[in-house]
């Protein structure tokens, strides 16, 4: 045959050879996923069919003939079996390590997150509670719960001391708000924490007080973390420990991959390395410790990269407190606060003008990014001039200052925000939880459809994050996604329907979003080439299911970077609480308990 005619055969094959293999993947992956919805949070391509993964990153996106190029003999394949397959939750803002604290006591919880009703049931709880853990609670004398919310009791008040000397008057009992903010101790309590009728009240804090003038077992703000702080820095190595495994694996139940522990302390943030250490620290977690107390550990510890999952984010900080329990600093009077308030009574502050402004120029100096509770409109007040000063002191660090809450915000102050170029981290469970409360009492029925304004934020076109504040509430997702789309109170009544945005928005504040507002957008949030194959798999499609059954749906499964760290072993009966140390390892429950008996000791010693 003539020698160019083979020439020209051996091209023609060649050529062929090519075409057939064009776009044969020259890498395989070790996990392809596919068999139902892949949500990708994506613009550019928002829908797929499958997900190819090497090395816990992402190698392909896109249809199952485009991703099946990746697939090798040696390749995982995971059936989806209908289900919908999401990018990971980040968390906008939590307690990590404090979650702990929600695994480990009573739940003094309502309805539908507990069975707390009045104060009957709540004396009852702990009862039962003190008795199924009655050796830890005999060697370490301390009863203590959380969760309990004054108005969701049918009583609508704080229990008092008196109440509490029911369950006990010889053991100190302790129990604390769902907010976080304010705590109710027995007499024992408050005897070992040196608190009676001579004692004043710290800066940015109240005690409450009865008739007479004695403590009525009460504690706000800094009064009460006078107590509490000392007793979590105090649990010891081994309690602080067992604190950050349950309240990790509590996220990822709930389909969280990256955590956040805001205001922690060095304590707190050197747990969790030991937790991630013992490889029992099932997802990231960035931490915030309080800039008032932890200059020089942040300042040491400041980075941008995770070792072992963990990683120190910035500065937190916090102005004011709970807007349900009356304690956030408002511009106006509240509405028609329950309690025992003066006239013309608007909340307070926790901290000073001075010390504000100290720690924003302290963080804007150095860069570092700082997140700021700041709940009422007073108070973001405080917060837009802090912010202003340091940004004509210093410029644009680009550290992505956040304001977290903003529950009780003026339109103004939203623009203001954005001028600043402040990220909002807002907190819409508050209108399904305290809805109803808002209306009636805190802020009244007119202003009370514009808490959580996410609706203001989208008008500007700004991204924002949602979040649970765990353990205020569960970090319940799908409780996160439908209050943010439905805005549905415990009554039924939609609160503000202006401030509804659909359900992609919504799930992009639970992704890309807070992605972005950690500096992590360009490994997490969305599911794209060469980000972390961090997933959630959901029982249904959040998109096409009725709006209003969004809550319903189940976490099944959570991955971090390919591997399943969380699964549901039963999709009709799913236990998210099944991490309580107490109910199967009686040191660690011991230690825990030992360690709050002895910190209240150093309270009345101090």
């Amino acid at each position: 045959m003539n020698k160019h005619i083979i020439l020209v055969i051996s091209f023609l094959l060649l050529i062929t050879s090519c075409s057939e293999n064009r776009g044969k993947a020259s890498v395989s992956a070790q996990t392809i996923y596919s068999g139902g919805t892949i949500l990708t949070m994506n613009d550019d391509q928002p829908i797929a069919e499958a997900v190819a993964v090497k090395n816990g990153r992402i190698l392909a996106v896109g249809s199952m003939a485009d991703v099946s190029d990746y697939k090798s003999a040696n390749t995982k394949e995971v059936d989806l079996e209908g289900r919908t397959l999401i990018p990971g939750f980040v968390d906008s803002h939590g307690h990590v390590v404090f979650g702990g604290l929600q695994a480990l006591s009573a739940n003094l919880l309502s309805p539908p997150d507990g069975e707390v009703a009045d104060i009957a049931s709540l004396q009852n709880t702990l009862k039962k509670w003190a008795e199924d853990n009655g050796d830890a609670v005999t060697a370490s004398k301390m009863i203590i719960g959380f969760g309990y919310d004054n108005a969701q009791l049918k009583e609508v008040r704080h229990p008092t001391r008196d109440e509490l000397d029911k369950v006990s008057k010889e053991i100190p009992v302790l129990i604390v708000h769902q907010s976080g903010h304010i705590g109710v101790a027995n007499s024992k309590a408050l005897e070992l924490a040196g608190i009676n009728k001579s004692s004043k009240a710290p800066p940015g804090g109240v005690i409450q007080r009865d008739e007479n003038g004695e403590p009525n077992g009460v504690l706000e703000e800094y009064a009460f973390f006078s107590v509490l702080a000392p007793l979590l820095s105090q649990l010891g190595e081994e309690g602080l420990v067992a604190f950050a495994e349950a309240g990790s694996k509590m996220w990822a139940s709930f389909g969280y991959t990256t955590g956040q522990d805001g205001r922690s302390s060095g304590g707190s943030v050197e747990a969790l390395k030991k937790v991630s250490a013992i490889g029992k620290l099932p997802i990231d977690v960035v931490a915030f410790p309080d800039v008032l107390e932890s200059r020089d550990y942040i300042e040491a510890n400041m980075s941008q990269d995770y070792v072992n999952k963990v990683r120190v984010g910035g500065c937190k900080l916090t102005i004011d407190g709970s807007p349900q329990g009356f304690t956030a600093l408002r511009d106006r009077p509240y509405y028609d606060p329950v309690g025992d308030y003066p006239e013309g009574y608007k909340g307070y502050s926790a901290i000073t003008e001075e010390q504000l402004q100290d720690a924003v120029n302290w963080c804007f100096e150095r860069g570092f990014q700082i997140i700021v509770h700041s709940n009422g409109e007073g108070a973001s007040d405080m917060l837009i001039a802090a912010f202003k000063s340091a940004q004509e002191k210093y410029g644009d660090p680009g550290n992505r200052p956040v304001l977290v809450h903003g529950q009780f915000q003026r339109e103004d102050q939203v623009d203001s925000f954005m001028k600043l170029g402040v990220f909002q981290s807002v907190f819409p469970m508050h209108t399904f939880y305290w809805g109803d409360w808002h209306r009636e009492h805190t802020v009244g029925p007119e202003n009370a459809e514009n808490i959580s304004p996410t609706g203001w934020i989208r008008e500007r076109g700004l991204m924002f994050g949602t979040h649970h504040d765990a353990p205020v509430a569960f970090p319940n997702s799908m409780r996160v996604l439908s209050a943010t789309v439905n805005r549905v109170t415990r009554s039924g009544y939609v609160l503000g329907p202006e401030q509804r945005v659909d359900v992609t928005t919504a799930l992009k504040a639970m992704t890309i979003w807070p992605a972005w507002q950690h500096f992590e957008e360009e490994d997490k949030g969305s599911i794209e080439v060469g980000k972390l194959a961090d997933f959630v798999v959901l029982s249904d499609d959040p998109t096409a299911v009725k709006p209003e059954t969004l809550a319903e749906l189940k976490v099944l499964k959570t991955i971090k970077e390919d591997m399943v760290v969380y699964q549901a072993d039963n999709e009709e009966n799913i236990t998210y609480m099944d991490f309580s140390p107490f109910s199967s390892d009686p040191v660690v429950a011991h230690h825990f308990l030992h360690a709050l008996d002895d910190a209240l000791s150093t309270v009345k010693n101090e």
